[in-house]
């Protein structure tokens, strides 16, 4: 893989890092980093590792080097050293209403044409009747469990 970003630490950086790895309060990812950054320094107070070495010595794979170089060059130190939020939203969460909402509809008799509900089946007809935006069948089985309910 090609060298893409080249880290180059000046000396306050560098002395920050070395404080950090040294002080040992300091979380293991950013420990991490912060020793990954002064192993792949490449400036006038630095002997650069290459990814690969680094990698085995800190015990990360070389896209996470590669990775944390790149955040390093294009949005400073700080970003390199904390974890960036999830861009990723978070999963929705049901609440007892639905769960409630849920019971009374597998409760309730069964479409035409069918003996008795499935997981596919409430999961689509809580769509539809839109009491959920979208409702994954392991949602619809995991809440029917919890409330000890059986579709048989």
């Amino acid at each position: 893989m090609a060298n893409r970003y080249k880290v180059t630490l000046t000396k306050t950086e560098r002395d920050q890092l070395t404080e950090l790895t040294r002080s040992g309060n300091s979380p293991a990812a950013k420990f991490v980093h912060a020793r990954a950054l002064l192993l792949c320094d490449a400036g006038k107070f630095g002997d650069p590792w290459k990814v690969a070495d680094a990698a085995a010595a800190l015990g990360v794979s070389s896209r996470t080097i590669e990775h944390l170089k790149q955040r390093f060059v294009e949005e400073g130190l700080e970003s390199a050293l904390v974890r960036k939020p999830q861009s990723k939203p978070r999963a929705v969460d049901f609440d007892g209403a639905f769960d409630a909402r849920l019971t009374a509809l597998a409760c309730s008799d069964a479409p035409p044409g069918r003996q008795r509900w499935t997981v596919r089946l409430l999961a689509e007809k809580l769509v539809e009747l839109k009491i959920a935006a979208r409702v994954s069948t392991m949602t619809v089985h995991r809440s029917l469990k919890k409330t000890n309910c059986s579709l048989t």
